[in-house]
């Protein structure tokens, strides 16, 4: 052995060096799995009335138009600014625009980018795109939703830059995270379990993308948790959604099918109402749905296997001043709706007594309802929702955490307390 290799300092570049070859190719091939050649000259796509017809209602399903529609904006022409922890994200131009647009692209092109995640010049896309869920998606309905994206009037409206910070900005970056955290797929139906249940489980984990929000993320924000749809702060939003798979908060394994396809039919049912970032899925998505896809959705989301109950922590005793406080606010500003016994109004205001919403671990919705305000969406089934105004701008962070504090802990409740500076994290 010469000399030089017996250097400490050479030999440790050396194997750094090594070490680093190996992960680059083992990260270059884990974003190469499932990639097919596309041919330089693809085949003419010619779509049929029926494509088109099933893929208005698979891009109903999937929402495209929520984030690929900037508000104000012309339906998908993009533009829309999606914030995330790492930066923003800007939707492109779904329409067949030949220069801005899908003009170019090949059906080919276009199931690459749901099934692998890559554009079509072939780019890693950000996962803000949810291409974690679509590769679930099959050939035909990605060729149905091409179809009608193809139908749509062409948008010449520029795509924006990504404005994103370093290194969540490198193509490098990226490929390390989908080399971690992506395994391209399409969905397999499960024989033990009926047509229904499996059409219900390729909507909700694919197109449906439903734990792109009802799952918690990692530091790289990467779905995280033994359950899919367990829960999770909606980042840069301060919503919670809740688990669909637990009791205490969003599960439906006890209601009756025929409520939760009113709730994502309608957004509100007798068992409970939708607001937030869900009012959004209900009314550019699910109430367009047909039946049958609503009835699927409800049978697997109520086969969904149910969290084991947690123990809960003795709960902090509420400050009686702080009750006191909360309670003169709630009879002067929220009784009028919603009861002096937190009943609420059939059909137009929803009960606060013995609703999971208000009892949630994580006070965000509550005081997000709160600061906020807020409707159900506009819905064929409920076309003239009733709201509830902003009280952020008439109550300070104290009197909100007092407000919110008697309801969470009035009627036989017993969830946390609240703090000012909750309130204040939420604003």
């Amino acid at each position: 052995m010469s000399s030089r290799w017996r250097r400490p300092g050479l030999r440790l570049a050396l194997i750094s060096a090594l070490v680093l070859l190996i992960a680059t190719a083992l990260v270059w091939a884990l974003n190469r799995r499932d990639e097919a050649a596309i041919p330089d000259t693809p085949a003419p796509f010619v779509a049929t009335p029926e494509q088109v017809q099933r893929g208005a209602v698979l891009a109903r399903a999937g929402n495209c138009m929520g984030c690929h529609t900037a508000r104000g904006g012309l339906a998908y022409a993009g533009g829309r600014a999606i914030d995330t922890p790492f930066g923003r994200v800007f939707a492109p131009n779904l329409t067949p625009d030949d220069t801005t647009g899908l003009g170019r692209w090949s059906a080919d092109h276009f199931w690459r980018a749901l099934h692998n995640g890559r554009s079509r010049d072939g780019r890693l896309l950000y996962p803000a795109f949810p291409y974690p869920n679509f590769t679930l998606v099959t050939r035909a309905d990605s060729d149905a939703l091409y179809a009608y994206l193809r139908s749509l009037a062409p948008v010449p409206q520029a795509n924006l830059a990504h404005e994103l910070r370093f290194p969540y900005n490198l193509q490098a970056a990226l490929a390390v995270w989908r080399a971690l955290y992506f395994t391209p797929g399409v969905y397999q139906p499960d024989a033990a379990q009926s047509p229904q249940w499996n059409r219900g489980s390729y909507l909700v984990r694919g197109l449906g993308h439903c734990n792109a929000c009802h799952a918690s993320r990692n530091l790289l924000g990467a779905t995280s948790g033994e359950l899919e749809l367990s829960g999770g702060l909606i980042p840069m939003q301060n919503w919670y959604a809740p688990s669909l798979a637990s009791a205490r908060e969003a599960g439906v394994a006890g209601w009756r099918t025929d409520d939760v396809v009113q709730l994502l039919k309608t957004g509100v049912s007798p068992r409970g109402s939708v607001m937030g970032p869900m009012a959004e899925v209900v009314f550019r998505g699910t109430q367009h749905l047909p039946d049958a896809d609503l009835s699927a959705m409800a049978v697997y989301l109520q086969a969904l296997p149910q969290q084991a109950p947690q123990k809960q922590d003795e709960p902090e005793k509420a400050d009686p001043a702080q009750m006191a406080l909360g309670g003169r606010l709630y009879r002067d500003h929220c009784a009028s709706c919603h009861g002096e016994q937190g009943q609420g109004a059939p059909g137009a205001y929803p009960p606060l007594a013995g609703n999971r919403g208000v009892t949630l671990e994580s006070p965000a919705n509550v005081l997000r309802a709160i600061v906020s305000g807020g409707f159900p969406p506009t819905t064929a089934g409920n076309p003239r929702p009733y709201g509830m105004p902003p009280f952020g701008p008439t109550l300070n962070d104290t009197e909100i955490a007092a407000v919110a504090t008697y309801i969470r802990r009035s009627w036989g409740h017993e969830a946390p307390v609240v703090l000012p500076l909750q309130v204040l994290q939420i604003r």
